[in-house]
């Protein structure tokens, strides 16, 4: 198994249809609670656990989810809002480094993925074709991103982590 990228890659479809998006909201409205009952029992030896030589502790990953999703949902605001904006890109493993990161408590973010996910659905679902065909410049790589890609990318990242505690776990998927 690749321990870095377990679930693989994201890989985009070449035509996103209404059933992808719709698939891709459900597993981030899913995301909060699947996050919540595999890690509700964590010790403090499983928060300090990296999934893999190299990687973030069980903490980390879960703080990054927040501040990973907080910025995507952010991002759809801005696409939605502005012409197709160049995004403000961040240094995740510097932000992964912080101290907050490092040793806040896991129901701090826990809380706010939960909130902050029930809103994004939310919003989401509420989003027209026209919406969805709306583009960000992500600036690593000058790379135009459209709104129904990034619900995949967002999905994808979120199950890519959930895989990455199921590993610390140590259950299989």
């Amino acid at each position: 198994m690749n321990l870095q990228y377990p679930i693989g890659k994201f890989e985009c479809p070449d035509t996103i249809t209404r059933k992808h998006i719709s698939e891709w909201i459900k597993d981030i409205e899913e995301l909060p609670v699947k996050i919540a009952e595999l890690v509700c029992d964590f010790n403090d030896d499983q928060l300090e656990t990296p999934y893999r030589p190299g990687g973030w502790t069980a903490r980390q990953v879960i703080h990054h989810i927040h501040d990973s999703h907080h910025n995507g949902y952010i991002r759809f605001k801005w696409a939605l809002t502005e012409d197709t904006p160049v995004i403000k890109a961040y240094y995740e493993d510097r932000w992964a480094e912080l101290f907050d990161t490092k040793s806040a408590p896991i129901n701090l973010s826990l809380d706010l993925i939960k909130a902050l996910h029930a809103k994004w659905v939310y919003f989401l679902k509420g989003l027209s074709d026209t919406d969805l065909e709306k583009i960000f410049i992500h600036p690593e790589g000058d790379v135009e991103i459209s709104l129904a890609e990034d619900i995949g990318i967002y999905a994808w990242h979120g199950n890519h982590h959930l895989a990455h505690l199921k590993i610390i776990a140590g259950d299989t998927f």
